[in-house]
């Protein structure tokens, strides 16, 4: 065998083993979804008999997606958020930049606010976005901008 025969059989038997790992167990031996839905530690809670209330999450999108809908209630809000390495005006400043970096604007406009809720000013913010013009690209900036104009008209 040469060594582009080589390289292909490595390729493809490392592909199915990473496909294999990633598909993780067989359908049948996975454990069964909850048939209730989640909270998040943070949601406030219902009170005896009354239904809980929905999250922001559940609210948007639980409809549709249910799973995402709990994915980002317990995972990304309840345990990535939650981290103690940032502090959640940190995890603002990054979320933001990154959003911004994206050009995500339907993101970006509930996480500039849920940053200025966590410590960062508007002076802060409009100064990273034109930080990043020069990183992420003008265009980005410039529809950050406007997001932010929007964003920060509701105060």
């Amino acid at each position: 065998m040469n060594t582009s025969q080589s390289l292909a059989a490595w390729i493809a038997s490392t592909s199915v083993a990473a496909a294999a790992a990633l598909a993780g167990p067989c359908a049948h031996a996975q454990t069964p979804a909850p048939t209730t839905p989640t909270t998040p530690a943070s949601a406030p809670a219902a009170a005896p008999g009354a239904a809980a209330p929905l999250t922001r999450a559940q609210g948007l999108f639980g409809d549709i997606n249910p799973k995402l809908a709990q994915l980002t209630d317990d995972v990304l809000f309840g345990d990535v958020w939650a981290r103690p390495g940032l502090s959640q005006r940190d995890r603002s400043l990054v979320t933001v930049s990154a959003l911004i970096a994206l050009n995500r604007p339907d993101q970006l406009r509930s996480h500039l606010q849920r940053a200025r809720d966590n410590g960062l000013t508007e002076a802060e913010l409009v100064e990273a976005m034109t930080h990043l013009a020069f990183y992420t690209g003008w265009p980005n900036a410039i529809t950050a901008s406007l997001v932010a104009k929007e964003v920060f008209k509701k105060k």
